[in-house]
């Protein structure tokens, strides 16, 4: 009886978590109202498991599913890495037919079943965990597998009929996870940058736009947060926008580096089951798929241990990040107040911001997105342990760094796409309260001196500190420069970059 109750307890535990884990997913196998009930056998080395008669995945799909149930994030929450599994099988099969390790019937079955993949069909049978045990054999066996039993219904059989197209003898032909997993996650964050890009490229035109509505409003520069020299509100937008450019450049080099893949190198860079020849042609076939500049690795052993290149991106992908904690840091500083602090800037208000303060409203957009900077960091942390965890000729960890960098880009994405569009795009400057800042600034007095020479503007800051002063009044009073020469230091276009002005002090 106590027996039966410990395995009512487990089943309940596992169906809460189970659920609890997948709600709201339907892209999940959770979502059993669409299967009848029925089902197959299939067998591995370990032994029999019941399979979904409708499902396209197998068993060892199923069995990693039933193993790794470790971060909630399934290889289905990222469509273009199941699309980078699907141009790698596809690129495998154009090389084995060529190489006649494929007949023309199932050589086509298996391209079609490949491009329904690309069209986005049957993603919903990726279940494999993000992260998992086994160096991502799970992943590309849960590829195998779908890839495989649609094949079979494409030439007439029921699925589980591996007689008449293997998962491992025909859609894993001539390859191993250490060379199939890895030229997938490749191409999949290939795609991803592309996405991550477009959303950078249209947050620095946002930038680019706010730098030319501001232009003309004079604000105070500031170093160490203190008081430093005139500029314009758009300096510092076009700023913004100059500095991401530099890491859009820099993430795309990056990702360009994702395309030199160890296609061929089998289980460790020996080729072992392959072909001479078909790495050539199977990275031919791949460049004319995607029409990208896939190379091959000069050396397939060194290529299927490391893990270089994510690491590079991973670290571009931090460097994008800390950018854009500058900018969003600058802008709450800016946006600070509204009557005590900078506010040179009105952020737009996206939400009351207090429980028991009323009329507060906080800069959450900016808020958010550092957070999901901070996590990018923290995955990159992760990327960077991971891969110093190769030993020997594979490097296991590789899922939990593939993870990692996905959900970076995910976020990045994401997060840049809602700084612009619930942040950047609406804000408005506060042209009075900026031109009241400069002209009560002490700083202003940098302008005047190389005109009127150091101990003279140190003496008129030291006064204007004292007194509370202005630097202008200051000027005049003490009959250093006539107003009009004044006047024409201090006008913003002569603050804000290098001029040359024949003007003279009094004495």
């Amino acid at each position: 009886m106590r027996t039966n109750c410990y395995y009512w307890i487990f089943f309940c535990t596992f169906a809460t978590l189970f659920f609890k884990n997948n709600n709201n997913k339907s892209n999940n196998m959770n979502n059993i109202s669409k299967y009848s009930g029925k089902v197959r056998m299939e067998s591995d080395l370990i032994g029999q498991k019941e399979i979904p008669v409708e499902a396209l995945y197998g068993v060892q799909s199923l069995r990693g599913f039933e193993n790794f149930r470790i971060s909630g994030k399934y290889m289905n929450d990222y469509p273009n890495f199941i699309k980078g599994m699907a141009i790698t099988k596809k690129g495998a099969a154009i090389a084995n037919y060529k190489q006649g390790k494929l007949e023309e019937k199932m050589y086509k079955a298996i391209l079609q079943a490949c491009d329904e993949i690309l069209q986005g069909q049957h993603h919903e049978f990726f279940l494999s965990d993000m992260i998992q045990g086994g160096a991502g054999t799970t992943t590309n066996m849960n590829a195998n597998e779908v890839i495989a039993n649609r094949v079979l219904a494409i030439l007439g059989y029921n699925y589980g009929q591996y007689e008449y197209c293997s998962p491992n003898d025909h859609i894993n032909l001539s390859q191993s996870t250490n060379d199939a997993y890895p030229t997938a996650f490749h191409f999949g964050l290939f795609m991803e940058n592309k996405m991550l890009a477009e959303a950078l490229e249209a947050l620095i035109k946002s930038l680019e736009t706010k730098s030319k509505e501001f232009a003309h409003v004079i604000k105070m520069g500031r170093t160490q947060l203190q008081d430093a020299v005139p500029m314009t509100l758009g300096q510092t937008f076009k700023a913004f926008a100059n500095g991401l450019k530099k890491e859009l450049n820099n993430i795309n080099a990056a990702a360009d580096e994702l395309l030199n893949i160890n296609m061929g190198a089998t289980a460790i860079g020996t080729g072992i089951c392959s072909e001479p020849g078909y790495s050539k042609l199977c990275v031919e076939a791949l460049r004319e798929i995607t029409g990208w500049n896939v190379t091959l690795a000069d050396d397939l052993v060194e290529a299927t241990t490391d893990s270089s290149v994510l690491v590079g991106y991973s670290a571009a992908l931090k460097r994008v990040s800390l950018r854009i904690i500058k900018i969003c840091n600058d802008l709450r500083l800016m946006g600070s107040g509204p009557r005590c602090g900078i506010h040179e800037l009105h952020l737009p208000e996206m939400q009351p911001g207090s429980s028991i303060m009323p009329g507060k409203v906080n800069p959450v957009i900016p808020e958010v997105m550092n957070q999901v900077c901070y996590k990018v960091i923290g995955n990159d942390l992760c990327v960077t342990m991971a891969s110093e965890n190769a030993q020997l000729e594979l490097n296991v960890m590789e899922p939990v760094l593939v993870y990692s960098i996905f959900e970076s880009v995910n976020l990045l994405i994401n997060g840049c796409n809602t700084l612009r569009t619930l942040c950047i795009d609406g804000i408005e400057a506060d042209v009075e309260n900026c031109e009241r800042q400069v002209k009560h600034s002490i700083g202003i007095v940098t302008a005047l001196n190389p005109v009127i020479g150091y101990k003279n503007s140190t003496k008129i800051a030291k006064e204007a500190m004292a007194t509370g002063k202005g630097v202008y009044d200051l000027v005049l009073e003490h009959n250093i420069l006539d107003k009009y020469d004044l006047d024409t230091i201090l006008k913003p276009e002569n603050m804000v970059e290098p001029v040359k002005l024949d003007i003279k002090p009094k004495h």
